[in-house]
């Protein structure tokens, strides 16, 4: 096993863990919804800072981090993903894609008779789990008392072939033994209609089993004994065998050399792929699990990218704080495109800008929604699944998020940041141009429309509408950007004239565009400075008049409304640290929202803080924190939503994608550089 394996391997105590039970879906009162992800920093470049300054503040010890209960691994290839628990349990997977009915749902069920797929040793006694290297394919050893075992290798198929990405609808599970001759038992248990069904009829062949449900047919193709698969009886593991689970296909070829050579390919596409990103000198490890764990929140079909791959993980415990997250805000998706793009992997942007290209045109200049389908459904009705008790018995679960209803204004500013690349990146094969201007001006008359009126803003809250500081920020990015694209594009038709020596053709005046934009986002920077600080707070506010203090006024200087190093953010850093703040952890605000005071620290704030702690120069405890939330995470480097700040431990979705930005942004502002390893 190599260092890197070792390094992320971790250990499971015997323990029972119980099979989930299935119930039903029924429509939930309209007064009840969701809440939703917000915001993340970027990785701009740095401001200069002191690091006399930097080095001056005395390290806190910060408690450690508790045993964390979401101890999973998430496999996926960018068509769907499964979790996989630490004994090698799928306990959470959703088909036909990610917003899709979880086959597998123990994850929210932790009863019996239900929604599971394991592989039970017997007289159980140790696990061990890692990833293999810069992939996401998954390894578990299980180990019985006495020292005999089997490892587990689980992947969704991702390779290149016949001049596209293969990414079928299927699970790949390979069983071999490693030690001694262990009996194993495969409990694989299918449900349909989140829960409320089994399959309707089972049926076999000498190497598959058909699940039959009431809309789609599930196949096991394996080289395992049907008999004993049906029967749950255990069975000697004297050689490798492979397990092939997904929708009712037939194989073209053997299933032992379809398992290898889907493994072998899989590999080799996640560690070119890795290979590629440009990486810092520090936290390689974390950057690249980050990176792939993103890559994978990716549904390639549409361009969509999931704020995480479940729904309904409390951000707290017993708080009903329980939303479906499998869905594409648009605010999330820029940050991870931002994010994966400072490492320079642009395929996902690229997916992303189709999909985001669909959504602003089909908007016909008119309200776009903060959120969407994968597949681009407007309507995401919210109900609650009365089969599933929820986490840890914690309900309820919802399906559905009702947040596509809100007006939520900051959303026009992250399209347009989400799309300026598109204009200035080079390495595009199809750069925005002249014809997709137009487009994202209409976001911007949006933008200017909205400005300085009442929303729901960053954090979703349903029952209290204010200017919000936020929503008005990305006003001004839409605006400000807008102007930029105007003079890079009118750059470039001067260019082009002069190589031709013809007077440039174009439609659009880019210089009077460009001043109607700067004109705009000036106009809308000075308000937007005067109305948000609040003298009695010395801070700058969550909304304009307002008094109270929330986490997201730290993009201010993310986006470039005020130099980080301006005495009044300095001192709205102050002041939100002081409020805020439980240790290394940060909350999103401070008032109470719909269900009283949040309890836990949303991830992604904690992440701010860091990057704003770095760009004012307090770089050393910018680190200390940082590497606080890497101890955080779980065994395989994955973080979800929210930290408790009291016990450490993880809640809300998971994997988070903001979260899994956060690490990245953080690593990428405070590492050291390359030059320092010569």
């Amino acid at each position: 096993m190599s260092d890197t394996q070792q390094e992320e391997q971790q250990q499971v105590p015997a323990g029972r863990h119980d099979d989930p039970q299935a119930r039903q879906l029924q429509k939930a009162p309209e007064d009840r919804g969701g809440e939703a992800v917000a915001g993340a920093a970027g990785p701009d470049d740095d401001a200069p800072v002191d690091e006399r300054t930097a080095a001056a503040p005395k390290p806190r010890e910060f408690p450690r981090p508790a045993d964390c209960s979401l101890n999973l691994g998430v496999i996926g290839n960018c068509a769907f993903s499964a979790l996989v628990d630490a004994r090698a349990r799928v306990v959470w997977c959703c088909l036909p894609r990610f917003d899709g009915d979880p086959v597998f749902n123990a994850l929210l069920h932790p009863g019996e008779g239900g929604a599971a797929w394991g592989f039970e040793i017997e007289d159980f006694a140790e696990a061990r789990q890692w990833y293999e290297p810069n992939t996401a394919v998954l390894r578990t050893q299980l180990f019985d008392s006495a020292g005999q075992g089997i490892e587990i290798t689980d992947f969704a198929p991702r390779f290149y072939s016949r001049a596209r990405y293969f990414r079928p609808l299927m699970l790949v599970r390979r069983v071999r033994p490693i030690a001694g001759a262990p009996r194993m038992r495969v409990a694989l248990d299918p449900r349909f209609q989140w829960g409320a069904t089994e399959p309707v009829e089972v049926t076999r062949g000498s190497n598959h089993i058909r699940y039959v449900g009431p809309d789609v047919t599930l196949r096991l193709n394996t080289d395992a004994s049907i008999s004993h698969i049906l029967a749950r009886q255990p069975f000697v593991v004297s050689r490798e065998y492979n397990f092939m689970f997904g929708v009712d296909e037939t194989l073209l070829d053997g299933i032992a050399d379809t398992a290898r050579r889907f493994e072998q390919e899989t590999i080799a596409y996640w560690r070119v792929w890795s290979k590629r990103l440009a990486i810092p000198f520090e936290y390689q490890d974390a950057v690249i699990r980050a990176a792939i764990t993103l890559k994978m929140s990716l549904y390639e079909d549409t361009g969509a990218i999931v704020a995480a791959m479940t729904t309904s993980i409390p951000e707290a415990p017993g708080s009903q704080r329980n939303w479906d997250y499998r869905y594409c805000w648009l605010r999330d998706a820029f940050f991870v495109v931002r994010a994966l793009n400072s490492l320079s992997e642009v395929g996902t942007m690229e997916d992303y800008l189709r999909w985001l290209g669909n959504v602003v045109i089909g908007s016909h200049g008119e309200h776009i929604q903060p959120l969407y389908g994968i597949g681009l459904e407007r309507e995401l009705p919210e109900s609650f699944v009365e089969t599933l008790p929820g986490y840890r018995g914690m309900g309820p679960v919802r399906v559905g998020n009702q947040a596509q209803e809100h007006f939520q204004h900051d959303v026009y500013g992250n399209i347009v940041l989400g799309a300026a690349q598109a204009f200035h990146d080079h390495r595009l094969l199809q750069r925005a141009g002249e014809a997709e201007f137009p487009h994202l001006e209409a976001v911007g008359e949006r933008a200017i429309a909205v400005y300085g009126t009442p929303d729901a803003g960053m954090w979703e809250l349903r029952t209290r509408a204010r200017v919000h500081t936020s929503s008005a920020l990305m006003s001004w990015a839409a605006c400000d950007r807008l102007a930029k694209i105007a003079r890079a594009l009118d750059k470039t038709a001067r260019a082009e004239a002069a190589a031709s020596g013809k007077p440039a053709e174009n439609r659009i005046n880019f210089a009077e565009r460009a001043a109607y934009w700067h004109g705009h986002a000036s106009r809308m920077r000075e308000e937007i400075l005067a109305k948000s600080w609040s003298e009695e707070r010395q801070a700058f506010a969550e909304s304009f008049g307002g008094r109270e203090l929330d986490a997201s006024i730290l993009l201010m200087a993310e986006v470039g409304l005020i130099d980080a190093r301006d005495p009044r953010f300095v001192s709205t850093v102050d002041a939100m640290e002081k409020s805020l703040c439980d240790g290394p952890y940060m909350r999103r605000y401070e008032a109470a929202d719909d269900f009283g005071k949040p309890e836990t620290a949303f991830n992604i704030c904690t992440f701010w803080r860091i990057d704003a702690l770095a760009k004012i120069g307090r770089k050393a405890e910018a680190r200390q924190i940082f590497e606080t939330m890497l101890a955080a995470r779980n065994p395989l480097g994955l973080l979800s939503e929210d930290t408790h700040p009291v016990t450490g431990e993880m809640w809300g979705n998971f994997p988070q994608t903001y979260s899994m930005v956060g690490i990245i942004n953080a690593a990428m502002r405070l590492s050291a550089p390359w030059d320092s390893a010569t």
